[in-house]
């Protein structure tokens, strides 16, 4: 690394590093939250850190989530439209459009997998049974006998969507809950979802008793505060991400309305140990236990005497299985047979299979897998959506930590390497959230490719600012006519590269095509362009290490725009005066912090940054960290003797999209 960046404390990033992006449904092709929300800053990160530490030392991992209860009910459906493919096929077909259109938005996964197809579907269900095995003799997995709906009139035990109703979480905004999980991820026992619905009849299902596994999640709720504590002192987690998990970690409670209790030092005379909190502002009293027995006697206390409560946030023992038919089989243990898992629970060790078939097919061995997600000197870097951190940071993060330890042991949280989780906050659809199953239909990814390029749309998803707000994505395309005033704000960011950037490397490779026989000047650069430059990298590195990338497009911005205005100044100047010495020093400078935003854009506009280096004339060791701020003559040479590839007029590095071109332009 070049002495000048050496000032300083930087991030230092891991030697090995798996990238996951969450997986999307089966039942659908991928609208633009799914790619602009969260797979377009995983995939800048990816890219990133393979030029970063080497691209041998990634690996980028995602696929698509085949099996549950959304899926099974989304095929029930299109059977009924006149549909005849097998589940199989149907789950395939839209497995293939996500593949096309992650491809088409230029996200570089190393592979795809899918959780019941193929290779990676194969390996998913025996690594289930691996999971649950060793969770299982660590001693974090329990029956337990609940409550689960069930539609009379079809003789069918409801799963997941295929139960409608309102979450019983108080103060919870969701627009709609199911059987035991709101589309806002809060957790609840089937029994408490209010005004329930059966999705097959449209009638209210009844409740019956039915024997599941379900993993310990409560009993390392001490483990997860100590956890969430470190990482809020020590780390760059999202602050609202750990005031989501802290959330979930309070000790199990009950709010009861005023209005409900005619006694209430009556009735708290019959409940198990306690703690009241009772403000007299609030319509409600909340009553917080030491653990989840002293809270259900107390809710058994309310239901014999018919009142009304709701539960507060906790920890929930966590569902492993279930009975749909449409699932990896879980392994037959104490007379418990043909249950499947719950989808949730699988597609949290997924991306861990799919690591495990990408490593298998490189021809390594069966136990590689743990140098990528268990090992010191290794990291694992998982982007979600706000609404997943209850799943990731919490679930995900306590079954990976019982994987190592008995249950009663007290795990050394120093010595496990759990992943990082990165979760981004809601793209809303000009100013409403918008989802697949909400009121407000958002447009599909691929259809915004009718109108804009992938790289226009990464540049402008990368600046929403999602690491810590929701933001509308407003693309004027899909505003009525009299609202288009002005510039579409979509094309603000990707402009800096069409506009700004393009005509910069432009200028540059014309100048020395007309002025030094097609060469890089060989002059010694300008003390303010290294300084400027060494001053972007840092700041690059250290937005880019916390994941702020809206911030990365400000420090671009600036660096692009005041090497354009060195540009421009000095050629005004050079051309006012005579002076070709100037003319040649602007050229050797605007070629080297070229050169540099270039290596910077890379994991945003690969397309349009592999073409200037093609154009350069140079090998792929230009993405290489290691020289980021080292002159041109270190990768090719003496500049004498090194040609660049000639460039012919109006030819484009970075492009609009053939929509937004004028008549002239199309020319």
């Amino acid at each position: 690394m070049n002495k000048r960046l050496e000032k300083g404390e930087r991030p230092v990033f891991p030697k090995r590093a798996v990238v996951t992006g969450g997986m999307p449904y089966g039942n659908k092709s991928l609208h633009f939250g799914h790619v602009g929300g969260m797979f377009v800053h995983a995939d800048i990160f990816a890219r990133f850190l393979r030029d970063r530490i080497g691209e041998e030392n990634v690996i980028f991992v995602s696929g698509t989530d085949c099996y549950g209860s959304p899926i099974k009910e989304a095929y029930r459906k299109l059977r009924e439209s006149g549909y005849t493919g097998t589940i199989e096929e149907y789950v395939s077909d839209n497995h293939e459009k996500q593949k096309k259109t992650l491809q088409d938005y230029k996200i570089s996964l190393d592979i795809f997998g899918a959780s019941a197809l193929g290779k990676t579907g194969m390996m998913h269900s025996r690594f289930s049974a691996e999971i649950f095995n060793r969770l299982y003799e660590n001693g974090y997995i329990e029956k337990l006998s609940t409550l689960q709906f069930y539609d009379e009139d079809t003789d069918t035990f409801l799963n997941g969507r295929q139960v409608i109703g309102r979450c019983p979480i108080p103060g919870c905004t969701s627009e709609k809950a199911y059987a035991d999980e709101c589309s806002l991820g809060h957790q609840y026992m089937p029994s408490e979802l209010i005004s329930p619905i059966s999705a097959l009849t449209g009638k209210k299902p009844i409740l019956k008793s039915v024997d599941n596994w379900y993993f310990c999640l409560e009993s390392l709720i001490d483990m997860m505060k100590e956890r969430n504590d470190a990482l809020r002192r020590y780390s760059n987690t999202r602050r609202f991400q750990l005031d989501v998990i802290e959330e979930s970690l309070k000790k199990p409670s009950i709010y009861i309305p005023r209005k409900n209790m005619a006694n209430q030092e009556e009735l708290e005379h019959f409940f198990p140990m306690h703690e009241t909190m009772d403000e007299e502002k609030k319509s409600f009293v909340q009553f917080i236990f030491a653990d989840l027995d002293a809270r259900d006697a107390a809710k058994k206390v309310l239901e014999e005497r018919n009142i009304h409560y709701t539960s507060g946030k906790t920890l929930v023992p966590f569902r492993l299985s279930g009975n749909i038919d449409w699932g990896v089989s879980v392994p037959e243990r104490d007379g418990m047979e043909h249950l499947t898992f719950w989808v949730w629970p699988e597609s949290l060790w997924a991306p861990i299979s799919f690591t495990k078939a990408y490593l298998e097919d490189m021809g390594l061995p069966e136990d590689e897998w743990k140098k990528w997600w268990d090992a010191e000197d290794a990291m694992v870097y998982q982007f979600i959506g706000e609404d997943n951190i209850y799943f990731y940071a919490i679930a995900e993060m306590a079954m990976l930590t019982a994987l190592k330890y008995s249950k009663g042991k007290q795990p050394d949280m120093e010595k496990i390497n759990l992943p990082h989780i990165i979760s981004n906050r809601h793209v809303l659809f000009m100013d409403t959230k918008a989802s697949s199953s909400s009121e407000i239909k958002p447009p599909m990814a691929d259809e915004l490719l009718e109108h804009y390029t992938p790289e226009q749309l990464r540049m402008h998803f990368m600046s929403l600012g999602l690491s810590s707000k929701s933001v509308g994505f407003k693309p004027q395309v899909y505003m009525p006519q009299e609202e288009r005033t002005g510039i579409d704000m979509v094309l603000k960011e990707g402009n800096l590269l069409t506009n700004v950037y393009n005509r910069l490397i432009r200028s540059c490779f014309y100048a020395a095509q007309n002025d030094n026989n097609g060469r890089v000047p060989s002059n010694s650069i300008s003390q303010a362009i290294l300084d400027l430059s060494e001053k972007t990298v840092l700041e690059y590195e250290r937005h880019m290490y916390n994941h702020d990338f809206h911030r990365i497009s400000y420090v671009l911005d600036d660096y692009i725009r005041e090497v354009n205005k060195h540009w421009v100044n000095g050629v005004r100047d050079a051309d006012k005066s005579g002076d070709a010495e100037l003319r040649m020093q602007r050229v050797a400078d605007c070629f080297y912090a070229c050169k540099v935003m270039a290596i910077l854009l890379h994991p945003i506009a690969p397309d349009g940054c592999e073409m200037f280096r093609e154009y350069m004339n140079m090998d792929k060791s230009l993405w290489n960290w290691d020289k980021i701020l080292e002159p041109i003559s270190s990768y090719v040479g003496d500049l004498s003797e090194y040609e660049l590839k000639y460039l012919l007029p109006r030819v484009d590095f970075f492009k609009k999209h053939e929509s937004q071109l004028m008549p002239s332009e199309e020319a």
